[in-house]
């Protein structure tokens, strides 16, 4: 057991107090109002999930909606842990563990033991406004991206039966919380042969590929029926292969497993950064900070009014059924899943005069349970939560409270229970099963409440001590 002094003491987040749920609570309701007529035109139709989402998400950390007890079996310290909204791609704290799970998965499960590299493909400016109004075009981009990068290799390394491995996230954001549609390709830079070894590829130029990715591409939208011969033609005549780029300058060494892990988490990043945004509420303004400069006087900031702002950021959360990361080849479920049922065969690393070979010696590995709230609290900010503050002893959760009534009675009692709802936020009229909602059972690194015998009653900063003895719950 640790001693008192050598446990780091967890802060909860203050939901409430962030820049972005101010900013929603006061401004959203207007937005909605003003959708049809101000926004539809450039943002397209309102998406109902979007407003579910954002419902959710100021419901976050919030002890109304229930909360979970967390007790010290050796000294009786207690504190309330509230339950998440399980936002995908918009909450800031479930996004951040989502992350953590993610490059934990893909870097000690997925992945294999080899050399990497991530490829970008991007599109010309005038082909990015179809995939707003049809995301399903999202899914065929990628499929578009795998086959050309797969005959690519194959070209490259003159090998017909072989098999490649890429891990594919879809970015729709760009700069500023612009629509930007492009890919992420987490890719095993060879190919996988049936005798089980990986054929290394070779520094090449991508030129061949652009011009494999753009022909593939056109034909796609033209099969769909968002383009015909003349708008190919005056495209193809473009300079630098008509706006269509590829980028592969990360690689990956194969006996780094945290860059492998670091690259997993980049490429599904949030599409927005809390610390960049600058709220102020006076002149109903956002301003927005970025690394890079933009214009002419390349400045690093862009200014939004609070309605144009929500309509940037809400318009990439995805649809509940719509998955944002994609497995092929060697790295799908079915592949990983036939790999399993093969015996690792024992050889050695080879190495050809025209091709590096590695023949892949370990076997596969064990699906490892996604890390869980407390792990992700210790990898993120190096402190337990479910360390007693008090004595040190391990805390436990000894109960999960999402009825209505029982909670309120709760917080009524510890003097918590606050009447302020978000203003003017109605549930939505239809499609209510696009969103999901909160699960009682499922924890967040959301506002927690510290416990102390026999303390009075008092609002702080990083959270409430109670006067309640555990008893009298």
């Amino acid at each position: 057991m640790l001693s008192r002094e050598d446990v780091s003491v967890y802060h909860p987040r203050q939901p409430q107090q962030s820049t972005l749920w101010k900013l929603l609570d006061a401004h959203y309701a207007t937005f909605e109002r003003d959708y049809e007529q101000t926004f539809r035109k450039g943002y397209g139709y309102r998406r109902a999930v979007v407003a579910y989402v954002v419902r959710d998400y100021l419901k976050c950390g919030d002890l109304r909606e229930g909360f979970a007890r967390v007790r010290c079996p050796d000294c009786c310290h207690e504190y309330l842990l509230t339950f998440s909204c399980k936002g995908r791609w918009f909450c800031s704290s479930c996004h951040a563990k989502k992350v953590v799970q993610f490059g934990d998965l893909l870097g000690s499960t997925i992945l294999s033991p080899l050399p990497h590299r991530q490829y970008v493909f991007t599109l010309p400016k005038i082909l990015r406004v179809y995939f707003r109004y049809d995301r399903k075009l999202l899914t065929k981009l990628c499929q578009c991206a795998n086959r050309c990068l797969h005959r690519y290799f194959k070209a490259a390394l003159n090998a017909k039966t072989s098999q490649l491995g890429t891990v594919t996230a879809i970015q729709i954001f760009g700069d500023y919380g612009r629509w930007h549609p492009h890919l992420h390709l987490l890719v095993a830079d060879g190919l996988f042969m049936p005798n089980g070894s990986f054929h290394v590829m070779p520094d090449l130029g991508l030129k061949p590929l652009q011009e494999l990715f753009r022909d593939a591409v056109l034909k796609k939208l033209k099969r769909e029926g968002k383009i015909d011969d003349e708008f190919i033609r005056m495209l193809v005549q473009w300079r630098h292969v008509s706006g269509f780029n590829i980028h592969n300058g990360v690689k990956i060494d194969r006996r780094d497993n945290n860059g492998r892990e670091a690259l997993a988490q980049y490429i599904i990043r949030s599409s927005f950064a809390l610390e960049k945004m600058q709220y102020i509420e006076d002149s109903g303004t956002v301003i927005y900070r970025s690394k890079m400069g933009h214009g002419k006087n390349k400045r690093n900031f862009e200014i939004f009014s609070t309605e144009e702002f929500i309509a940037r950021i809400t318009q990439h959360i995805p649809e509940k059924s719509f998955q944002l990361v994609r497995y092929y080849g060697w790295y799908s479920n079915r592949a990983r899943g036939d790999s399993k049922k093969k015996t690792a065969k024992d050889s050695t690393d080879i190495t050809s005069a025209a091709t590096e070979v590695l023949i892949l010696t370990e076997p596969p590995q064990k699906k490892i349970p996604s890390k869980t709230w407390r792990e992700c609290i210790k990898k993120v900010w190096e402190v337990d939560p479910l360390a007693c503050p008090k004595c040190g002893g391990e805390m436990k959760l000894v109960s999960f409270i999402d009825e209505p009534l029982l909670v309120r009675r709760i917080l009524e009692h510890l003097d918590l229970w606050q009447e302020c709802l978000p203003k003017g936020l109605p549930p939505p009229q239809h499609h209510e099963d696009m969103v999901e909602g909160v699960s009682a059972k499922r924890l967040t690194t959301g506002g927690v409440v510290t416990t102390k015998q026999g303390a009075r009653c008092t609002d702080g900063r990083r959270g409430h001590v109670l006067d309640t003895c555990p008893r009298q719950r």
